[in-house]
């Protein structure tokens, strides 16, 4: 079950990162749907390695195909099964590495937990088996489009440099112009050069990704444990590398309460609220406001440089990475965390069917 994600629109993953291949399968996924393959590429090209002089040189085409479950273009409603067949893989760069365990890695608790690990580049630990997640998000997005929901996340800070205007004085069609994926052309400079000088000197760091989504309806979310902004959480909190999620004002904790609500009034017979310090979820649903939250990234725990450890006997031991790694994981991570938000989104707006007469 831990290989899967969703309620009724439902995300099963597999395969490793040196693997033959990883894919997933989609199940829950409605008929009849007239699929843009092109656009389902275009998003997996947004996430695949190799993009940019500040991603991993890992080069792969990362070109998905899909097994079954579509049919002349169209969703039959049957499960949908894709996979991406791995092809630049170099396993031989972990080879003096399979006996120890690398710093802030899965390896130590992997092994722990199953006394076997694939050490080929972290196995199901690695970021690529988000591939599996941007497809299934691919797809999900188009049906969003179709209800008037569009999902849209930014690069907000690299290290100590931030993007911090409100999400709303950016113009997000310059979001793909900057190899960050920064909404601030300034800041995006400033990021792109401290991603260089970090990863000349083979080390990482990490940031902050904004999400914005619009056009959400009144409605979305499962009280009392299935509230929206959990599902969003625990979505977000799955993606490697994350460490911290926060929607609307939620650590704004040095306002008062009189300056946080958001009182409501009335446009034109739509209730709507004057302020959105709630980040469009209120009582754990979404209440029709825009939904924005950020999620934080920890820097790439792979340093290119000497670190210390230990092996499976416990043994001290001092060792250098080798490989093809990210210095920074915001440019590649956008796309991914936009495919988990409309993950959430679409699962829930199918809840919410389900449950009408």
């Amino acid at each position: 079950m831990s290989n899967s994600f969703g309620h009724l629109f439902r995300l099963t993953s597999f395969g490793e990162s040196h693997g033959r291949a990883v894919g997933g399968v989609l199940d829950g996924c409605p008929a009849g749907v007239e699929l843009d393959m092109v656009s389902i590429q275009q998003e997996l090209n947004r996430r695949r390695p190799g993009q940019s002089a500040l991603t991993t040189s890992r080069d792969e085409p990362d070109e998905v195909e899909f097994l079954s479950g579509i049919f002349e273009g169209k969703t039959t409603g049957t499960p949908i099964a894709f996979c991406v067949w791995n092809a630049k893989q170099r396993s031989t760069d972990y080879d003096s590495m399979k006996d120890l365990f690398r710093p802030s890695h899965a390896d130590f608790t992997y092994f722990s937990k199953y006394g076997i690990r694939d050490n080929r580049g972290g196995g199901r630990s690695s970021v690529r088996e988000s591939i599996a997640r941007v497809v299934a998000g691919a797809i999900a997005k188009q049906l969003l489009n179709e209800l008037g929901i569009s999902i849209t996340a930014y690069t907000s800070q690299v290290g100590p440099i931030k993007a911090d205007k409100p999400y709303q004085s950016y113009d997000f069609s310059t979001i793909e112009q900057n190899p960050v994926r920064c909404a601030d052309p300034e800041a995006a400079i400033q990021m792109a050069e401290l991603i260089t000088r970090v990863k000349a000197k083979g080390d990482t760091v990490g940031g902050v990704i904004t999400c914005v989504v619009k056009g959400t309806p009144v409605g979305l979310g499962q009280p009392v444990f299935n509230k929206l902004h959990a599902a969003l959480g625990s979505a977000m909190l799955s993606i490697n590398a994350v460490k911290g999620f926060e929607y609307g004002s939620g650590f704004d904790v040095d306002a008062f309460g009189s300056e946080m609500n958001d009182s409501f009034y009335n446009e034109n017979g739509t209730i709507r609220t004057r302020t959105n310090h709630s980040g469009g979820i209120q009582g754990g649903i979404s209440n029709g406001e825009d939904i924005y939250f950020r999620v934080a990234f920890k820097p790439v725990a792979t340093l290119l440089m000497d670190q210390q450890t230990v092996d499976k006997q416990g043994n001290d031991i001092h060792f250098k990475a080798r490989g093809r790694h990210d210095p920074c994981v915001m440019p590649r991570a956008v796309p991914i965390v936009e495919a988990m938000t409309a993950l959430v989104l679409l699962d829930m707006h199918l809840l919410n069917q389900s449950g009408k007469r």
